[in-house]
């Protein structure tokens, strides 16, 4: 089992090495604009997943993990020309959903701002609905007589 300095290492290389292959070795015209987010490793350097995200929408996505697919042997073979090792992990390609994910805590964060704004706005104006200090105190009920 290799150690994961090891793997992480190889991990990297892998990601310069695909993101390079898929700017100028793959010609297919269905690949959209690609960014190779994140490769990971296993253990046994055995299995690498490339984790990539893709510019526009569900039908770009489509098309790029089609492309992806079918050139997903030549890609091997670059990344195993290039690393020299005994065995070439075999590639898996993941859509990253960290844009998505990314966008949708945004708004969220948007909304809850909006919210405090508003909240904000009615306390400026607000007003007790009964006395400002509901509570007794010890002067108060000194003037009662009833105190101690």
């Amino acid at each position: 089992m290799a150690d994961s300095a090891r793997a992480l290492k190889l991990a990297g290389t892998i990601k310069k090495l695909v993101a390079r292959a898929l700017e100028t070795e793959i010609k297919d015209p269905r690949l959209g604009f690609v960014t190779v987010t994140d490769v990971r490793v296993t253990g046994d350097l055995q299995q690498a997943s490339v984790f990539y995200t893709v510019y526009g929408g569900e039908e770009e996505r489509a098309a790029t993990a089609a492309a992806l697919a079918s050139s997903k042997g030549r890609l091997r073979s670059l990344v195993g020309r290039e690393l020299g090792i005994r065995l070439t992990p075999t590639l898996e390609f993941h859509l990253d959903a960290v844009p998505e994910t990314a966008a949708t805590l945004d708004k969220a964060l948007h909304e809850a701002h909006q919210r405090d704004e508003e909240l904000r706005r009615l306390r400026e104006n607000a007003k007790y609905a009964g006395d400002e200090d509901p509570y007794r105190t010890r002067a108060d009920s000194d003037e009662d007589g009833e105190g101690r």
